[in-house]
């Protein structure tokens, strides 16, 4: 077994030898993490949002400056499980309705002239599990209900002119989105999605004129 080496998390936004910020970012996760929420809502005017999540390691990083991130989470557990329980009736505006369990997730968002990234994750837990089971009837606006079960996500966005991503993912977890949903007389529109994924990465680099 592999495991990462763990760093001191620690985001300096001071200003140093290159005038932006160095974040080093080390997580470990070797217990359980388990979400249990069941609800019954009904008789509500407006809108109505339910959550339930679960996850090992997640950080959020946003900075206004030039920014280099090392980012490393390891996840060895027996149980990561979000179970969600929802019956939602009766109500006057939009319902949404999430269940999420995931190994390791992070996000960056810089505005800079340099983001350079390095990031490795490593889910080994035996398998991210996220279940959804909801009843809805007689919704005024719209319905929507996710659920989803990933290994790894990382998310990085930048309008910076240099922005070289290094990323690294490996999941030797089974990853599990059981989903059930009986919906009925909804005025708006109605979406239900279920996503298991080992690893996910989305990069976008918007356009700096240059």
């Amino acid at each position: 077994m592999a495991i990462l080496p763990l760093t001191p998390t620690f985001a300096d936004s001071s200003s140093n030898t290159s005038g932006g910020s160095q974040i080093l970012n080390g997580q470990i996760a070797l217990h359980t993490s388990i979400s249990s929420l069941h609800t019954t809502i009904d008789n509500v005017g407006s809108d109505v949002g339910v959550q339930s999540v679960a996850g090992g390691n997640a950080v959020d990083i946003t900075t206004m400056n030039d920014t280099h991130v090392t980012n490393n989470q390891y996840t060895s557990t027996v149980d990561i499980s979000s179970d969600l329980g929802a019956r939602v009736t009766n109500v006057g505006g939009n319902v949404g309705i999430q269940g999420q369990a995931s190994c390791n997730s992070a996000g960056v968002s810089t505005d800079p002239n340099i983001t350079a990234i390095n990031s490795t994750q490593q889910c080994d837990a035996v398998d991210p599990t996220s279940r959804a089971y909801v009843d809805s009837a007689n919704i005024g606006g719209s319905f929507s209900l996710s659920n989803s079960a990933t290994g790894n996500t990382f998310q990085a966005d930048s309008n910076a002119s240099n922005m070289p991503v290094n990323t690294l993912q490996i999941n030797h977890s089974n990853v599990n989105a059981v989903t059930t949903a009986n919906v009925f007389n909804v005025a708006g529109t109605v979406s239900v999605t279920s996503a298991a994924i080992g690893n996910n990465a989305q990069i976008v680099h918007y356009s700096t004129g240059n």
